[in-house]
């Protein structure tokens, strides 16, 4: 595995204190495997910063990238959702910014992940 991207189940999960999540982000770490954390992601996960210390130091890390969905990405997300008959853009950039990293994607919705790619390796949370 080159790294990890997680979805906003796994963020809420790490949030929350799942200790699978916790440990799975915790080995990433310490192995110094990217981990990236797609912006719409990240605005599905983030509701009170006073409250999530533990998401926020998470993301301070320096293995930790949040990934912009810019203009080419939006596109591509768009463009993933035709393709495959799907709605939801977060589940395609969080598909999208996986195969740019060759990453795992840690997830709490992998059927429709993987409706968006069969050969994706998924880690449920």
């Amino acid at each position: 595995m080159k790294g990890l991207t997680l979805d906003a189940g796994a963020l809420i999960a790490f949030d929350r204190g799942d200790r699978f999540v916790v440990s799975l982000l915790a080995r990433s770490l310490e192995l110094e495997l990217g981990i990236a954390v797609p912006s719409g992601a990240l605005a599905q996960a983030w509701r009170d910063g006073r409250r999530q210390a533990r998401l926020a130091r998470l993301l301070r890390s320096a293995q930790v990238e949040v990934a912009a969905l810019d203009d080419r990405r939006a596109r591509a997300a768009g463009q993933l959702c035709g393709a495959t008959a799907t709605r939801d853009i977060v589940d395609a950039s969080v598909v999208l910014c996986a195969r740019e990293r060759e990453h795992s994607i840690a997830t709490s919705d992998t059927p429709d992940l993987a409706r968006l790619d069969a050969r994706i390796r998924l880690i449920p949370v």
